[in-house]
C-alpha cells in the first residue's frame, strides 16, 4: 500500500504524462478496470483504461493543453486534486478550475470523480444567463 504522499505523486505524475502527451504511462499509472463516476465525455467510449486513453487521445488532438495543480489533500487512498485547466494558444484560455478526487490503489489510479467550473468558460464563448 502506498502512502498519501506517495498517491499524490501519483497524481503529479498523472496529470505531467497527458500534457507531455505520453499516453503510454497510462498503462503504468492507470488500473485497467478504472472507474470513471461521470458519463463519458463523447457517446461510445469504452470502459475503463481503454476509455480514458481515448478520451485524451481526443482532447490532445483538438483542445491540447496543460493541467496546473492548485491544491492537493490526502489521506488513505483517496487524493483531492484541485487543479486549472489551460487552453492551447490557438483557443481562449479557459482556466478552467475543477476538483478531482482520485481513488489510487497499488500506484495506480482506480477510481475517479470531479467536479468542474464551467461558469467561466460558458461567459466565454458567449452565454448569457440573464437571457
Amino acid at each position: 500500500m502506498t502512502s498519501p504522499t506517495e498517491n499524490k505523486a501519483v497524481i503529479r505524475r498523472f496529470f505531467a504524462e497527458i500534457d507531455a502527451g505520453n499516453l503510454a504511462s497510462l498503462d503504468e499509472l492507470v488500473d485497467e478496470d478504472y472507474i470513471d463516476h461521470h458519463p463519458p465525455a463523447f457517446p461510445g467510449l469504452p470502459p475503463g483504461r481503454a476509455g480514458l486513453k481515448r478520451l485524451f487521445e481526443i482532447y490532445q488532438q483538438w483542445t491540447p493543453g496543460v493541467h496546473e495543480v492548485l491544491d492537493q489533500v490526502a489521506e488513505g487512498d483517496l487524493v483531492l486534486t484541485r487543479i486549472r485547466a489551460h487552453g492551447p494558444a490557438s483557443l481562449p484560455d479557459t482556466g478552467v478550475v475543477a476538483t478531482a478526487v482520485h481513488r489510487v490503489r497499488d500506484g495506480k489510479l482506480v477510481e475517479h470523480l470531479d467536479e468542474h467550473e464551467y461558469a467561466t468558460r460558458l461567459t466565454q464563448i458567449g452565454v448569457d444567463a440573464a437571457s
